[in-house]
């Protein structure tokens, strides 16, 4: 290994040195079963204190990354047995519910004493570009939710903010920024087909469905593609669909109402008043199922049936991927969850 030592930083010696095995031990460019050099070669080379080096290796084999071999010098170790830890910034796009559900997921699965920074973007560029700033080479892994608003030319600033992050250090979760390449890690949702594979894998050819009416918010950013994935579903079984931004004024016996702004929107209350008011029956005389699965819908009107996308699998195979040193493209799971309401 070919060590860069700067003395005239404020950062001490032995410091850089740890940095940079465990920098390297973690991104792959030092692999299990290699030979660091010898302390009287690295000190020498550097003209440093072999007391220094000695410090800097000692720290290296307490935290997990190195072992010492008797007569033999110190060897890189396998992280992924060793339990080294990981120093990770996540970088979500607002924190929710949901998120929170992703992320215990994730933290459970990383190894005891990984060190994991959270912060959120809120959607504006600009924080990320102030976050990969002030980060940059700070951490081992970067896991970000790429959700942006913006036509093509926002959308090709997110991509070149998330270029800066090294490809084998980057996992993009829960959504796959469009014009990203490389190999980097995600896990993602897949908008354009999921609730589409989802309604044709559990809603079989002969459920009479009735009028399928779909509610979502004018304001969500990726609603027009998820309803275009359902009025396709809705073309192929022959099932007359219709789209709106809120509850429609009638509720007719039959209806099936499908909610894209989730089971924690006020639309979902204001919907079941209106089939009670109405002397309607959920679940019998009018059917729900809502978007993104939260504990809670167990006991919201009894039991909602829910279409969703799988947020602790989502964490745990991020976390996964940084334990495997195996960052790959994975569409995560997404499924119906079936009860009272449908």
């Amino acid at each position: 290994m070919d060590f860069k030592i700067n003395s005239r930083t404020k950062n001490s010696i032995y410091k850089q040195i740890v940095e940079q095995v465990e920098r390297g031990v973690r991104d792959g460019s030092l692999t299990p079963g290699e030979q660091l050099p010898s302390m009287n070669v690295l000190a020498d080379r550097h003209r440093i204190s072999r007391e220094t080096v000695k410090k800097a290796y000692g720290i290296l084999v307490d935290h997990g990354f190195v072992e010492p071999r008797h007569g033999k010098g110190f060897y890189v170790k396998d992280i992924t047995r060793s339990g080294a830890r990981f120093r990770i910034l996540v970088v979500f796009d607002k924190f929710s519910v949901y998120k929170q559900i992703s992320f215990d997921a994730f933290a459970e699965t990383l190894p005891q004493g990984t060190e994991i920074t959270i912060l959120s973007h809120e959607q504006n560029p600009d924080l990320l570009e102030y976050f990969l700033d002030t980060h940059l080479d700070n951490f081992d892994y970067y896991v970000i939710a790429p959700h942006f608003p913006g036509m093509e030319e926002e959308q090709k600033r997110i991509v070149k903010l998330l270029e800066r992050v090294p490809v084998r250090k980057l996992i993009l979760i829960d959504n796959l920024q469009p014009g990203m390449k490389g190999h980097f890690g995600s896990v993602y949702q897949d908008f354009d087909n999921d609730i589409h594979d989802c309604l044709v894998k559990n809603i079989s050819p002969s459920a009479k469905l009735g009028n399928l009416r779909v509610i979502t918010l004018a304001s969500s950013m990726y609603g027009q593609r998820i309803t275009k994935s359902v009025e396709r579903f809705a073309a192929e079984r022959g099932i007359e669909v219709e789209c709106m931004y809120g509850v429609p004024e009638t509720v007719n016996k039959g209806d099936t109402f499908l909610l894209l702004n989730s089971s924690l929107d006020s639309g979902l209350v204001e919907l079941s008043r209106k089939i009670k008011d109405n002397g309607l029956q959920i679940g019998k005389d009018v059917k729900i199922i809502s978007y993104n699965e939260y504990p809670m819908n167990e006991l919201i009107l009894g039991g909602l049936t829910t279409v969703s996308t799988d947020f602790p699998e989502m964490g745990r195979l991020a976390a996964e991927m940084i334990i495997n040193h195996n960052l790959v493209k994975t569409r995560n799971p997404f499924r119906m969850t079936r009860r009272k309401s449908f």
